[in-house]
């Protein structure tokens, strides 16, 4: 059974040894006064599902979900517990885990998804406005961080362009979330959700060099999106601390609901 005075919380994905969570979520902690852990624990692909159900059990009162396995996340959350938010159910796809211990078997956990308002927020940063007032920005990729993306950044009335190596995926994504497909137009804002290295065409790359800010929601030695475009571009620090303090003060209600906080 939980200790939730104690909040034991994780992130799950693979690769994870790289992640910057731990301390940045340890570092949320101490500011807020809470006693917890924090800790990265490698899943692989197709072992997510396995993976929630035993941590469920072994008193952890939430998770982070990285790559692979936000959709993974998502399944198993359906099957299990909740899953709240309009972008979840957009999107498929979960990066933060709530567990409840007091649920019945089939109400154990809740699944919600904060990347959306972390890519909201580092668009927000780099740019100094709103997103609704930062121009045309294309989001780069077809995967569970460029859904979440676009799904937030679209209800935040902010003028989206689609891009994936594979135009269907894009195509799907733009008629689901109201968006639009890319092209050529002149941009200028890139969010790209796309993994390290990728093979762009020359096309794409002239438009992202000639765009006002670049974010690569990649960090650390995993941020090659710069190199590749001979040029600045913001890394994924900004998204990853906004979406992880986001997830943490989702942790963070059920604890002070019974310590009688508001």
């Amino acid at each position: 059974m939980p200790d939730h005075d104690f909040l034991k919380l994780a992130v799950i994905g693979d690769p994870v040894a790289h992640s910057a969570s731990p301390p940045l979520v340890r570092g949320f902690m101490t500011d807020a006064g809470v006693a917890g852990s924090y800790e990265a624990i490698r899943v692989a692909a197709g072992q997510g599902a396995r993976a929630i159900l035993e941590l469920s059990e072994q008193g952890y009162c939430g998770l982070n979900v990285t790559t692979p396995l936000k959709e993974e996340a998502y399944g198993a959350i359906v099957e299990m517990g909740r899953c709240e938010g309009e972008v979840v159910k957009a999107t498929g796809s979960v990066n933060t885990i709530v567990f409840d211990p007091t649920g019945g078997p089939d109400d154990r956990a809740t699944g919600l998804n904060t990347d959306g308002i972390g890519a909201r927020d580092a668009i927000r940063a780099a740019t100094g406005v709103e997103p609704r007032e930062a121009g045309a920005i294309l989001v780069l990729g077809a995967g569970p961080t460029a859904r979440a993306a676009a799904f937030d950044l679209v209800e935040s009335n902010a003028r989206v362009f689609l891009w994936n190596r594979t135009a269907d995926r894009a195509r799907e994504m733009a008629g689901r979330f109201e968006a639009r497909l890319w092209n050529g137009e002149p941009v200028d804002v890139v969010f790209s959700a796309l993994r390290p290295g990728p093979d762009l065409d020359d096309a794409l790359i002239e438009t992202l060099r000639a765009a006002r800010v670049v974010i690569d929601a990649n960090y650390g030695p995993r941020a090659t999106l710069g190199a590749l475009l001979e040029r600045d571009v913001v890394d994924g620090t900004e998204m990853l601390r906004a979406s992880a303090r986001a997830s943490f003060e989702i942790w963070l209600q059920p604890h002070r609901h019974r310590r009688g906080q508001t």
